[in-house]
């Protein structure tokens, strides 16, 4: 099967690349979703927390979700303090 790409009668280089472009479009969309899902979780719970260094770098580094579920998971665990009862005497 021969491809075609023209336009009416005459063949353009933009062609080829504006049908890749709609094909990588359809995989945008579902990675987008993904991406802005994950992230809102991590920042949500970075600012719950008060941990500014670890908001600014899940705001500017865009990883497609791996080092917010990487946060969620491993490093934003809560530390949660022991108070220690003082007993007078």
């Amino acid at each position: 099967m021969m491809w075609n790409y023209s336009y009416g009668n005459y063949w353009y280089p933009g062609a080829l690349w504006e049908n890749m472009m709609s094909g990588l479009s359809l995989l945008l969309v579902p990675v987008l979703i993904w991406s802005l899902f994950w992230k809102g979780w991590a920042l949500w719970k970075a600012a719950k927390q008060d941990s500014k260094p670890w908001f600014i770098a899940l705001l500017l580094i865009n990883t497609m979700g791996i080092l917010d579920i990487l946060y969620i998971y491993f490093f934003g665990k809560e530390v949660k303090e022991i108070k220690k009862s003082s007993k007078r005497k």
